[in-house]
């Protein structure tokens, strides 16, 4: 069978919390690599910003910000 969606619905059910409040940096890695859409990215991003504003976490971010973008091109 094939999958028409773009991506993976059990990824996108993550919230930002749970993506980015683990208690260790390799979760939030995996939380953060799977990101598949800029909606959850910018719910990251506010999440971020408003509880922790990590400049590692939000460099990361905007990088996967920016391979979404490449993605789409």
């Amino acid at each position: 069978m094939s999958d028409t969606r773009e991506h993976d619905p059990d990824s996108s059910e993550l919230s930002p919390e749970q993506r980015l409040d683990p208690p260790n940096t390799r979760l939030i890695n995996a939380g953060i690599a799977t990101i598949n859409d800029m909606e959850t990215l910018r719910a990251c991003v506010a999440y971020e910003n408003t509880h922790q504003s990590r400049t590692q976490i939000l460099r990361r971010l905007k990088w996967k910000a920016e391979e979404l973008r490449e993605d789409a091109e």
